[in-house]
């Protein structure tokens, strides 16, 4: 049975009179810790002036410094980006702002089929080749030491911009950018890599004296910082609330045209379109060919190129899809072997898997699952792959644990990357299986809790107007949930694909509800009868609409 909250407390009920919202709405911030009214102001309603001042931010002058020089001289910079949202967000960001400033930049991108994530061997080679005298690496570096001292050798100057995991070993470069520095000072350290970026370019054109609004690419920080799961709190949040807004208004050809093949062009887009729908667009061709293709869109300056370029991305992601359930597939029928099943974390590997959609698969595998996941694509004698975790583990750590099993590894708490040979996967099973063990796995069974009860006499257009101003939900922000504790069903249906449709009487509204893969209840929630849900509430869009609908979490008949 679902467990619903109380009605409004006192502090919910003025709360909301104080800020003039509705007393569910209320109820949510109160459950979110944020009772005062100074508190809640600040959350509805962030402002980018409030963003943590960036002096105190570990070798940002330096960084900064070496780039307006780089610009004044003309010299020749090469940005050098990942292959994933952030870094292909990242990498257009530094390469706008400096050609506009006047700069001569080349733009790469590392190559997930030829040298992988980073500044491998041959993307170093890459780099040599185009003459530059200075190096920004944005998404990668923190890991690279051994590049990055052959590019200091071979008289390149290196800066750094990245947001992974800190060496023990100090990097061989002239200013490295990440506030999980234990010296840097910089009090926020959420941001994503392309957070990172827009802070530099920011005080590159101060340094040059150039007059340049820097909220012209806040749209490419909310699609970099949403697409990397960075937390949606503190100065992200500003950051990509306004992000989302330049979004809407279709600002950049490259943005319009993303957003009008992911079918999210009809007003601002929401943390879940760019987590679901825009993001994974940008990491499509990387995942299957090369990345540049979503560089060049993000770049691009007219309609028609924009256009051009969008639909070839958006072929990359419906193939991708088509290669990522066949992966899916696969990894689930190997799962029916119980004793891989039993196992407190998962490794699966096969010859002749694609690469680009392990990363994928694992974190549904460790979604569904809800246990620590590494899935291997095996080309010959050994195999790429990618690691994912269930929320409070640690994946880099197990990795840490398993690493006399492995190649190579890199990465962060939530995700990483692996190299294994072919015949040392059982090897790699057996040490993951034991990490595992020993670290002990959270249980991260789902919880149907709501953040507030539906109050009593509150239109839900005017409820979905306030919880909006949630948004960017995501990491660290989950979109609020409301419960409605007792409604007449209109109708009910089982949807392809298994899902659900409901059609509620809520105080005389109607409430569509979508429960995805919840089609199972439609007998026990006929028509007649009265339910008690659980979901977020969401405007539907589909075919221009817009009334309010609930994606639902959870649902369950009441007694009469």
């Amino acid at each position: 049975m679902l467990r619903l909250p109380a009605r409004a407390c006192d502090e919910a009920v003025d709360l909301s009179r104080a800020l003039s919202i509705t007393r569910t709405a209320a109820s949510v911030l109160v459950a979110r810790g944020l009772p005062q009214a100074s508190e809640g102001a600040r959350f509805l309603d962030p402002r980018l002036c409030d963003l943590t001042l960036p002096d105190k931010m570990k070798d940002r002058d330096c960084a900064i410094e070496r780039l307006a020089r780089a610009v004044r001289a003309n010299e020749r910079v090469c940005v050098f980006g990942d292959y994933d949202a952030d870094g292909v967000t990242a990498a257009a960001l530094v390469t706008d702002v400096l050609r506009i400033l006047g700069g001569q930049v080349v733009t790469l991108l590392a190559d997930r089929f030829d040298g992988g994530y980073g500044l491998s061997g041959p993307a170093l080679a890459r780099v040599l080749g185009t003459g530059a005298t200075l190096l920004v690496t944005c998404d990668c570096g923190s890991s690279d030491h051994e590049r990055l001292d052959s590019a200091r050798r071979a008289g390149i100057d290196v800066v750094v911009i990245d947001h992974h995991r800190v060496p023990e070993e100090p990097l061989p470069v002239m200013a490295f950018l990440n506030p999980h520095r234990p010296e840097c000072g910089f009090a926020y350290k959420g941001l994503a890599s392309v957070g990172l970026a827009l802070s530099i370019g920011a005080g590159v054109r101060a340094r040059l004296g150039v007059a340049l609004d820097m909220r012209r690419w806040l749209d490419l920080v909310a699609i970099g910082t949403i697409g990397d799961v960075a937390p949606l709190d503190g100065d992200n949040r500003p950051l990509v609330r306004a992000g989302l807004a330049l979004l809407g208004r279709g600002a950049r050809p490259g943005t319009r045209a993303l957003a009008r093949v992911a079918g999210c062009s009809s007003g601002p887009p929401t943390g879940e379109d760019v987590s679901f729908r825009l993001a994974p667009r940008i990491n499509a061709p990387g995942r299957l060919s090369k990345p540049d293709l979503a560089l060049a869109l993000l770049l691009a300056t007219t309609d028609s190129e924009a256009e051009l370029l969008a639909a070839q991305v958006e072929e990359h992601c419906s193939r991708r899809k088509e290669v990522e359930r066949a992966v899916l597939a696969e990894a689930l029928e190997m799962l029916l072997d119980p004793a891989l099943a039993r196992l407190p974390g998962i490794v699966l590997a096969k010859q002749g898997w694609h690469p680009g959609v392990v990363g994928i698969v694992a974190g549904r595998l460790a979604s569904r699952f809800r246990k620590p996941t590494v899935v291997i694509a095996l080309d010959g004698a050994a195999g790429r792959g990618s690691a994912r975790a269930p929320a409070g583990f640690s994946v880099h750590d197990a990795l840490v644990r398993s690493r006399d099993a492995l190649l190579g590894f890199g990465g962060h708490h939530a995700a990483a990357g692996v190299e294994v040979a072919s015949d040392r996967v059982d090897a790699l099973r057996d040490r993951f299986a034991e990490a595992c063990e020993a670290m002990g796995v959270p249980d991260t069974t789902p919880r149907f809790d709501a953040d507030a009860l539906l109050e009593e006499g509150e239109a839900l257009a005017r409820v979905m107007v306030d919880l909006a101003r949630f948004e960017p939900c995501g990491q660290a922000n989950p979109a609020p949930r409301v419960a409605v504790e007792r409604a007449r069903v209109l109708g009910s249906r089982v949807m392809r694909g298994g899902h659900l449709r409901l059609a509620l009487d809520v105080a005389g509204a109607t409430l569509s509800c979508f429960g995805g893969e919840m089609g199972e209840l439609a007998e026990r929630l006929a028509p007649g009868t009265t339910a008690r849900v659980v979901g977020a509430l969401r405007l539907d869009t589909w075919n221009g609409g817009g009334a309010v609908e609930m994606r639902l979490a959870a649902a369950e008949p009441t007694v009469a």
